[in-house]
């Protein structure tokens, strides 16, 4: 998740009246609550800033840090409010339009996610994160001659772009191209030693293609490097382990990955098949 913190006290200095000053110093307490993990708080100090000061200028900022703050808190409608009025504001605006669009993905809105990216990239065609996370989306609509011209116009314009290739590579994986998706996540991970996302995408990989063993070699790296595993990071080591008939153990990944919130009816299916 992003945050567009915005350092309003420069700015501010300008118009250093009584009022400013309770605003900025109201805004500087939302900041030092978000910091401390109190996100009600500092919620209801950037309503008390937006409320003191409701024809500021800066409050395109605070609408941002607000409609993340609430994300954070689980309020996603909230949250929605909050972007939109700041798009309002500055509807050209890239951070924004990225949190609005991850915001819908979050909220499985597809369409309006994919909408904001269009936004986005209308008037920033080479953007890079948009591009990316936008040919995810199509990824996952099937789209996938969409989801390939992102990734290529990534990789035309960002010649060492990770990115580019971590998305295509995942492409390739999902209209089953395995060869081609394979030696895509071998040169990112020999490139990428560390980055774990590789490693758990090359994993699946492994699985579909019936390479069990190399699959756990590479989730072994990524649980061992990972403080809070993912409810599918779970769903996918148990899945490798009953494939290699080791059902009391996946059984234990499955009910994890349940407790952290994937589909209960698919973990249930999957349960079925340790007895």
């Amino acid at each position: 998740m992003r945050i567009l913190f915005i350092l309003l006290a420069g700015m501010m200095l300008c118009t250093s009246s009584l009022s400013a000053q309770s605003y900025e110093e109201l805004v500087k307490k939302s900041y030092e609550y978000s910091d401390a993990g109190d996100f009600p708080a500092a919620e209801e100090c950037l309503k008390a800033a937006m409320r003191l000061e409701p024809a500021s200028l800066f409050n395109f900022a605070l609408l941002t840090n607000l409609g993340t703050i609430q994300r954070r808190q689980g309020k996603f409608d909230d949250a929605l409010i909050s972007y939109s009025a700041a798009l309002n504001q500055r509807p050209k605006d890239e951070l924004i339009l990225i949190n609005r669009a991850e915001l819908y993905t979050e909220m499985n809105e597809t369409e309006q996610a994919i909408s904001d990216y269009n936004v986005l990239i209308t008037y920033y065609p080479t953007h890079e994160q948009g591009l990316y996370n936008r040919g995810l989306l199509y990824i996952k609509t099937g789209e996938f001659i969409l989801a390939q011209a992102d990734f290529e116009l990534i990789i035309d314009t960002y010649k060492e772009t990770f990115a580019g290739r971590f998305g295509y590579a995942i492409l390739e994986k999902v209209r089953g191209a395995y060869d081609e998706s394979e030696i895509i996540f071998n040169y990112l991970a020999e490139k990428y030693p560390g980055n774990m996302r590789v490693l758990e995408e090359r994993a699946e990989l492994y699985f579909l293609t019936r390479r069990n063993a190399r699959a756990v070699a590479d989730l072994n790296k990524v649980f061992a490097a990972t403080r809070e595993p993912s409810a599918e990071l779970y769903m996918l080591r148990g899945r490798v382990k009953l494939a290699q008939y080791e059902k009391e153990s996946a059984a234990i990944d499955f009910k994890k990955a349940r407790d952290l919130g994937y589909d209960a009816e698919t973990v249930e299916r999957l349960l079925k098949e340790t007895f």
